[in-house]
């Protein structure tokens, strides 16, 4: 008996630790973080009841076998960092022989990061192909003064990182809507990307897209290139939004019919639907004034709230 009570502390140390609300990326993950807690606590009381610490060989936080998985996290290892803008940047990381994440279009997944001793987890979107082999992408916007941003800031090659998923996603089916009109702001770039490429990959698929990126200034636009190349298909057309350009003579006369200064507001909103070539099904990504804002304007257009998805 005396042994027990001795036991007491080492059960103690081993009890799940409650996630501070920080570790939660508030982006409606199945399973959240504190589900994974409720899990494991029960599987610690249990344990305890029994007296039996073999039970708890089962917990693991951290898995190496680079699988993605929703409940544990996963080390995978950064291959490249690529500056994209001043605070933003491309990361690319190693998937083991050529598997591939095998996401569904728009899936995210969650990263997991310390910054001076406390936990922070957030929810980014890869935009490499949901089956690119031996890699996956993500694009990050550094913040400032972000928790999760000091810590990426880090980075460099080699260094090794944790993620769980895939999460969230938006039910994609080829020739499902005439058109999509995909309204971006910033990194909301992120899950449009995967959708955009799986069209353009898919020679029966022939759903117009009609994608507005909203960029502060001509030079913060992400991934010119690529958007550049999709835009040269038949069934894709891109316009930028540069919410602090007041002209467009400095811009690149290639991108000068496509392109808008100010905001993207009600009236531009409505033009841009009226453009479209058939009832569009809109997707939008943003920060959550973006997403509140986009959504009031197609309701002023007269789509109704069904036609839309928000990630």
């Amino acid at each position: 008996l005396q042994a027990m009570s001795g036991n007491e502390q080492d059960w103690l140390a081993l009890r799940p630790q409650e996630p501070s609300p920080s570790q939660c990326c508030s982006s409606g993950c199945k399973p959240c973080i504190y589900d994974v807690y409720e899990k494991e606590l029960a599987q610690w009381e249990r344990a305890k009841a029994m007296q039996d610490k073999s039970l708890l060989m089962g917990k693991k936080e951290q898995s190496n076998n680079s699988e993605l998985n929703p409940d544990t996290f996963t080390a995978f290892s950064v291959s490249s960092v690529e500056q994209l803008t001043e605070d933003t940047y491309q990361y690319k990381f190693e998937l083991p022989g050529n598997s591939s994440l095998r996401l569904s279009l728009g899936q995210h997944i969650v990263l997991r990061g310390v910054v001076n001793g406390l936990e922070v987890q957030r929810a980014y979107t890869p935009i490499s192909p949901g089956n690119a082999e031996g890699y996956f992408e993500v694009l990050i916007k550094c913040y400032e003064a972000g928790l999760m941003s000091q810590y990426i800031k880090t980075w460099k090659r080699g260094d090794v990182v944790f993620w769980r998923g895939p999460f969230g996603g938006f039910p994609y089916r080829p020739n499902k809507h005439g058109e999509l009109l995909m309204l971006a702001s910033g990194t909301g770039l992120a899950p449009m990307i995967p959708i955009l490429q799986s069209i353009t990959d898919d020679e029966e698929d022939e759903t117009f897209v009609t994608l507005v990126g909203c960029f502060p200034t001509f030079d913060k636009i992400y991934l010119k290139p690529l958007l550049q190349d999709l835009a040269r298909y038949w069934n894709i057309r891109i316009f930028y939004v540069l919410s602090q350009e007041t002209s467009l003579e400095k811009i690149p006369w290639s991108y000068q019919e496509n392109t808008y200064t100010g905001r993207l507001n009600e009236d531009l909103t409505k033009t841009i639907i009226n453009s479209c070539r058939r009832k569009p099904f809109v997707l939008i990504c943003g920060s959550s004034a973006f997403n509140e804002d986009m959504s009031r304007y197609l309701k002023a257009a007269g789509l109704e709230e069904n036609s839309c998805f928000v990630f």
